[in-house]
């Protein structure tokens, strides 16, 4: 097919599509699995800080709430680090430039580590 009868790209985010030349699909699709595996991440999260503050268990409340809230703010904003770190991969690949470096790591492990402090005191406490 002649490039100039192609259908208009229509993928969305346009800032990410309208940068350079279209890379290996396997690379695409990796990113796209990276980007998947945060957002299960996040549900997860999301049902442990739920689940820690439904659940009747032997922490103390301050403690079992405060943990909570962590997991459900890391939950609440894992997607958007996700499709930051997906977009700027993309962007990347697409330019030809080295992947850059991860993002939201550091939060995550500090944030879980916080809550399981939290829990663990908690614990000790009641």
């Amino acid at each position: 097919m002649d490039p100039d009868q192609r259908a208009p790209d229509r993928r969305f985010p346009r800032w990410v599509y309208d940068e350079g030349t279209e890379p290996d699909a396997r690379f695409s699709l990796a990113n796209e699995r990276t980007f998947l595996a945060w957002a299960r991440t996040a549900i997860a999260l999301l049902a442990g800080g739920v689940a820690l503050e439904a659940l009747d268990l032997p922490v103390e409340p301050g403690m079992r709430l405060a943990a909570a809230v962590v997991l459900i703010a890391l939950g609440t904003l894992a997607p958007a680090i996700s499709w930051w770190g997906w977009a700027r991969a993309e962007r990347a690949m697409r330019r030809g430039d080295p992947l850059p470096p991860p993002v939201g790591f550091a939060l995550l492990v500090v944030g879980v580590g916080i809550a399981g402090v939290l829990v663990l005191v908690g614990l000790l406490r009641a």
